[in-house]
Order: structure tokens, then C-alpha cells, then sequence
């Protein structure tokens, strides 16, 4: 089984450019997006050319903000939208599609923002975000997926040093929030199957960033530690444009 996440910064932007194409081409099962921008209606009609039997989405209160989508070959068991926490539920953060022999949950969590301002609140999310997914996980292994808005070590990012403490997405209370998820028990399954490698998944879209390769790996696939078993291949698709970040791809050996 393939899974892709992408956090496509606009549905109906991107889809004006290459993502019909490249996602036509990627051929996974399940693909999770994030930041959609758009109402569910919008949603459902732009990935209609994919030609994907199941599409979900969650919507923000506030339009063009936000945003998250399901689209699969298989129909999920079930499928939830939100924490079912009132002062988290009004952006479209989170679903989950419940299939045989996990959850999978795409995210989009919070950014503390250029002035940090969400910076507590952002806590305070990582927090509930963790509580809900160990309830889920107390039923069957998890796998979420997404923009966790956090590079976790200085592995992750091309300048550490400089954005440490001083950048929303390096700032240390992001870095316990990853701390706590992968403490937990969740695995990053990019470092689990690929060591060291280094490899970003989001550019800023100044001063040339990603021709550079001046990036951070913010997007990821968490999955429970009873799943590392089940893992084949954990992907990050530099070579796929249209966003500020490209996909990442989680492969499964499922019995």
C-alpha cells in the first residue's frame, strides 16, 4: 500500500499547474493533503480528474485558510473529522479514515506565525493532538501524516543556528511538541528507514530558497511503533513542484 501527503498551499492554485499530472503519475492508494484552501465542494471538484472512488475534506471557518483532504482508491471503514475539541475544530485541521489495520490521520498543524503569536496556542494543540491520537491508538496503530509546522533536530533544517529560538518552526516549545509525539511511541519513519540522510520538504519562496536547497523537513509520517514492521519505504519527492513543499510518501508491507 502507497501513501502520499502533500501540503499543496492551495488546491485550485496548484491544480493549474502539474498536480493532476504528477499525482496521476504517483498512482499511490491514499493521498493526504494539507492546507487546501477551499470549501469541500472545491475540493471534491478539482481532484475529480484524478479519478479517485473516495474524497474527503475538511474546511476552515474562515475561507481560503486552511484545510485538509482524504483521497483513496478504498473506501476507509470509517471517517472523522476534527479532535472533537471545540477550540481546535474551526480550521479543518484534521482527519482521520479508519481502514482495516489502522487509522491514518492527516494534519495540519498550527504555525506560531512570523511574530509568534500562536505560539501558545500551538502548544496547546500539540498537546490535545497527542491525546487524540494515543486514544485512537489505544484501538488499532496510527499512522498520521502531514505539515507538523516543526523541524524536529538540526538535521532537519539548513540553518540551524540561525533559526533556532528566533523562527516559528524551530522555536524549543515546537521542538518538545515532536519531542512528546515521538516519546510517545510514534516513529518518524523518514528517520527510521533513512537514517542521516538529509533531505527538506518545505522552502520559503524568497532569495531562491529551494533552488538552493535552503529548506526544512516539517512534513512527515508518524506511524505507531508496532507498525515499524510494516514499513517498506519512506519518500521525500524533491522533484515535485507546484507548492512551497513537495510530497512525502510512506510504502507498507500490509499481511
Amino acid at each position: 500500500m502507497k501513501l502520499l501527503s502533500f501540503n499543496v498551499n492551495g488546491i485550485r492554485a496548484i491544480a493549474g499547474k502539474s498536480f493532476i499530472t504528477d499525482m496521476q503519475q504517483a498512482d499511490v492508494d491514499v493521498i493526504c493533503l494539507q492546507e487546501t484552501k477551499a470549501t469541500v465542494e472545491q475540493v471534491l471538484e478539482t481532484v475529480k480528474p484524478l479519478g479517485y472512488s473516495f474524497v474527503y475534506a475538511n474546511e476552515a471557518g474562515r475561507k481560503g485558510y486552511s484545510g485538509t483532504a482524504i483521497i483513496s482508491k478504498t473506501e476507509p471503514l470509517s471517517v472523522v473529522y476534527d479532535m472533537g475539541v471545540a477550540e481546535h475544530d474551526d480550521e479543518g485541521r484534521v482527519i482521520c479514515a479508519e481502514y482495516d489495520q489502522f487509522y491514518l490521520i492527516t494534519v495540519y498543524v498550527p504555525n506560531s506565525g512570523s511574530e509568534l503569536l500562536r505560539l501558545s496556542y500551538r502548544q496547546a494543540w500539540d498537546a490535545d493532538f497527542l491525546k487524540y491520537l494515543k486514544n485512537l491508538e489505544a484501538k488499532k496503530p496510527v499512522i498520521v501524516c502531514g505539515d507538523f509546522n516543526v523541524a524536529h533536530k538540526a538535521i532537519d533544517l539548513a540553518r540551524p543556528k540561525a533559526n533556532y529560538n528566533k523562527s516559528a518552526g524551530f522555536m524549543q516549545e515546537e521542538i518538545d511538541g515532536m519531542d512528546a509525539f515521538i516519546g510517545s511511541g510514534l516513529v518518524d519513519s523518514w528517520r527510521a528507514l533513512n537514517g542521516d540522510e538529509i533531505k527538506y520538504t518545505w522552502w520559503s519562496y524568497r532569495g531562491g530558497a529551494r533552488e538552493k536547497n535552503v529548506g526544512w523537513r516539517i512534513d512527515y509520517f508518524l506511524v505507531s511503533e508496532s507498525f515499524v514492521p510494516s514499513l517498506k519505504a519512506a519518500t521525500i519527492h524533491n522533484e515535485i513542484m507546484g507548492s512551497d513543499h513537495c510530497p512525502v510518501g510512506l510504502e507498507l508491507a500490509l499481511q
